[in-house]
């Protein structure tokens, strides 16, 4: 049969071309910037609008915290700082580039597919974060388009957005301390670590036009041929960079998925106007700092308490039941958290379980073990410390019921902390935890190559008890291992183990990567150039007319004696031992040791005068020095202690038999108050540091124990 053919005539090949590229212009997506602020932002505003060229391609939406029933004249308030266009947003209004859009009151707003969508502020729980609402959505929709900006406020409200923008490879700004009128919004969001630049609001737009017309914004990377020379010269710079991470913290880098790296990798050479990643590879050999910059850049951690809710109810109504189904109080519910983060997930596990137990009136010893290779995101989730934004949406009543408010925002409650041991662990490389209920690995997989996911899903049938389950992400599968799982809830990613007829063979081995430092430095460079030393110690002496002393390292043991200083320390009994605070005489040694810890904390000299010695029946007052000082290239903290006696205090004369006094009672009384008030101050401040090292070991110890127990 003959095909009917159509009416309609063909068109040629170059308009098929022609309508293929204008459907490619219509859907590729052009830069935005998000813009939020709250108290004292309209003036921020306005002065990042009016520095804006009008053509940089990018779009500006502007989110200002405004009263539900407030009357906004912000658009047209903003419409005399530029000349581009501003407009109140309407619901399904597309944006445009060189455009401006201004949020109305009493909606939350975001993003999608190019269209602004409000929803009515609904009364939810918590406090209403718009910025960070629609930050978020931005960095989904946008990706490493997505600019963010925190101006003048008074919350902490964009802090979270901020950290998905630049998990997204987007850039992030916040207005420095000086030029906002109100700092709490852009300090909130610079203490999250995850801000690229602190700059007022005319150079947040300079820098905005900048970073606009830099490739990795513009789209305008070139495509290299695998083959080509560029490619090849491509391969080496990026096989360098990974080399200098590998050595800088222990990490190989090389299997993890190369799109996410590039991106990041691209990310930091925007900030340095760098558009070669053979340029990059070479600032990074000059510039050892940034290699741990962008060590942080690709450990980004994006997290939130009961992220994907329904994955929690799945937990509380499917897996925790068939866990505790057979538990004693003498069988703990175990339970690994691998890549916690910053340890929201953890504690989001903690509670939903005390929860679930609560119900059933049941005692079970539980023990949750939460890893992470960054040791930045450890100790934040080790201090239980979550301002109002990150518990924005945990309820009321688990609020009060698992936090404490405390200034700044919520400290995780001690029921919930001691439940949850920290510890850093390279999930590739270190040992893995064993007899677990229940591991969750959630989106840590979509970042690593096959070849790494092949190796890990073993170590996770290895560290399950028969019964127990797997928890992935929501885009995270097994993969090709589904002879190790099978699929317990689909829609939520819960596996549960499978049993092996025959012994699983898993690789504990760690990388075949040698850790190599880079230049590392002599041998000798740790032990201290004495002849430096020595010279240093004398020209501060010189300067100080040659009182007697000794030199001590950052442990107060003694590494020099300057002069004769038997006046002032003597062998303490027992065990020899060259530490000062046990050789100093009795008198000196409070004294010392507080001016010593202010030596270090304040790297600045510390003076301490009127020391009172007492010998028998006599009496010294003694000058004490400790000056701060480093031998040569080393970098190691020395301090020079020196010791002087100071004029005696004259003694309140007795009466002689005529009753009249010799000398100067009022004079001597006042003396001694003084020395007696100075005592005082003095023991003050040695109270407040033994109160702060006291509060420093205490953490120590939390860290170390932990550390001992995932061990």
């Amino acid at each position: 049969m003959t095909p009917k053919r159509s009416s309609k005539r063909a068109k040629p090949k170059a308009e098929l071309e022609a309508d293929r590229q204008q459907q490619q212009n219509q859907n590729e997506l052009f830069p935005v910037v998000g813009i939020g602020a709250s108290a004292g932002g309209l003036e921020a505003f306005m002065q990042l609008l009016s520095h804006l060229p009008i053509d940089t391609g990018m779009a500006f939406v502007m989110i200002q915290h405004m009263l539900p029933a407030q009357e906004s004249m912000l658009s047209v308030i903003l419409g005399r700082s530029t000349q581009m266009q501003v407009h109140e947003v309407t619901d399904g209004m597309a944006i445009a580039p060189n455009q401006v859009y201004v949020i109305p009151p009493n909606v939350s707003m975001t993003i999608d597919r190019g269209v602004l969508n409000l929803t009515p502020r609904g009364k939810g729980r918590g406090m209403f974060m718009s910025v960070d609402t629609f930050l978020l959505s931005l960095a989904e929709e946008r990706g490493n388009k997505a600019i963010g900006v925190i101006l003048s406020g008074g919350d902490g409200d964009g802090a979270q957005g901020l950290k998905a923008i630049k998990a997204a490879g987007g850039i992030t700004f916040a207005q420095s301390q000086g030029s906002a009128q109100v700092s709490s919004m852009p300090n909130t969001a610079v203490a999250t670590g995850q801000v690229d630049f602190i700059l007022t609001p005319e150079k947040i737009a300079q820098k905005i036009a900048e970073i606009g017309r830099h490739p990795y914004i513009a789209d305008r990377l070139s495509i290299i041929s695998a083959d080509s020379e560029d490619a090849i010269e491509s391969k080496d710079a990026l096989a360098t960079i990974y080399s200098l991470l590998r050595a800088a913290t222990g990490v190989d880098f090389t299997h993890y998925k190369q799109t996410t790296l590039k991106r990041r990798m691209h990310r930091r050479m925007v900030l340095y106007k760098l558009e070669r990643i053979e340029d990059y590879a070479q600032y990074l050999q000059n510039n050892p700092a940034e290699v741990t910059a962008l060590y942080g850049d690709v450990l980004i951690h994006v997290t939130s308490f009961f992220r994907d809710p329904e994955t929690f109810e799945a937990l509380n109504s499917k897996v925790f039941p068939e866990i505790v189904k057979d538990k004693s109080p003498q069988t703990p519910i175990r339970i690994w958290i691998a890549g916690c983060s910053t340890g929201e997930e953890a504690y989001s596990i903690a509670i939903c379980l005390l929860e679930f137990l609560a119900d059933r009136a049941t005692n079970l010893p539980i023990q949750i073990y939460a890893t992470d290779i960054s040791e930045s995101a450890i100790a934040i989730a080790r201090s239980g410390f979550y301002t109002s934004g990150q518990v924005a949406d945990v309820s009321p009543e688990r609020l009060h019921r698992f936090f404490v408010q405390v200034e700044g925002g919520y400290q995780i409650g001690k029921p919930v902390r001691e439940l949850c041991v920290f510890a850093k662990q390279n999930l590739i490389s270190d040992p893995p935890f064993s007899g677990m209920d229940l591991i969750t690995c959630r989106n840590v997989l979509i970042y690593l190559g096959a070849p790494l996911q092949k190796k890990l899903l073993p170590i996770f049938h290895y560290g399950l008890k028969p019964a127990g389950f797997l928890l992935l992400g929501t885009s995270e599968t097994v993969g090709d291992f589904s002879e190790l799982f099978t699929l317990f809830d689909k829609k939520n990613k819960v596996y549960a183990k499978k049993l092996l007829s025959n012994w699983l063979s898993i690789d504990l081995s760690p990388s075949n990567y040698p850790v190599t430092a880079i230049n590392p430095p002599p041998l000798l460079a740790e032990s201290w150039n004495e002849r430096e030393m020595e010279k240093e110690a004398d020209r501060i002496v010189w300067n100080k007319y040659a009182p007697v002393g000794v030199v001590i390292n950052i442990n107060s043991e003694i590494l020099q004696f300057r002069g004769q200083t038997s006046a002032y320390l003597e062998p303490a009994p027992g065990r020899a031992s060259l530490n000062l605070l046990k050789m100093a005489k009795k008198g000196l040694r409070v004294e010392l040791r507080t001016a010593i810890q202010q030596a270090k904390k304040q790297q600045l000299p510390i003076e301490c005068t009127g020391v009172q010695i007492t010998e028998g029946d006599r009496q010294r007052q003694v000058r004490i020095n400790v000056i701060p000082f480093q031998a040569g290239s080393v970098a190691k903290d020395y301090f020079l202690v020196l010791f002087q006696d100071e004029p005696l205090i004259p003694a309140i004369a007795e009466a002689s038999g005529d009753g009249n006094v010799n000398s100067e009672p009022k004079n001597g009384e006042s003396q001694e108050i003084a020395r007696l008030q100075q005592e005082l101050k003095t023991t003050k401040e040695h109270l407040e540091s033994i109160v702060q090292e006291h509060q420093a070991a205490n953490q120590d110890l939390r860290a170390a124990n932990e550390e001992i127990l995932s061990s």
